[in-house]
């Protein structure tokens, strides 16, 4: 469980970075729309875990090399907007976050489910009368 310290943290470190991606670095990952869907802080705030949704990208592995390569400047990026809010800048670390496909695997594997109708004979108020 975090504390209201590293919430209050991390919602600040995902509203900057979502603003970094999305009007400063643009640039550097070819138009892809990227954007921070959680951010997990350590409890002394020195690390920080992003989890970020990708959209009209080729390829999202390569994306995300692209990311972890140029995590310097997008660190130096929330440096200079953070900087006279907090004392340590988090070291970045960055994953996909693949809950819309893992989602939609879900939902694929309950549509090809093939559960039959219960029967009108049965009545289930009997069995649990007794």
């Amino acid at each position: 469980m975090e504390s209201k310290r590293q919430q209050k943290f991390s919602r600040l470190i995902q509203k900057e970075l979502a603003d970094i991606f999305q009007r400063e670095t643009t640039h550097l990952f070819a138009g892809a729309y990227i954007s921070v869907s959680t951010v997990r802080v350590s409890p002394d705030l020195g690390m920080a875990k992003v989890y970020l949704g990708v959209m009209m990208a080729p390829n999202k592995e390569e994306l995300l090399q692209e990311i972890r390569i140029n995590t310097k400047t997008i660190r130096h990026h929330l440096a200079q907007r953070i900087k006279s809010q907090v004392r340590v800048i988090p070291e970045l670390v960055f994953y996909l976050d693949d809950t819309a496909e893992y989602a939609a695997r879900i939902d694929k594997l309950f549509d090809g489910l093939d559960i039959p109708p219960a029967d009108e004979n049965d009545d289930l108020d009997d069995t649990y009368k007794k």
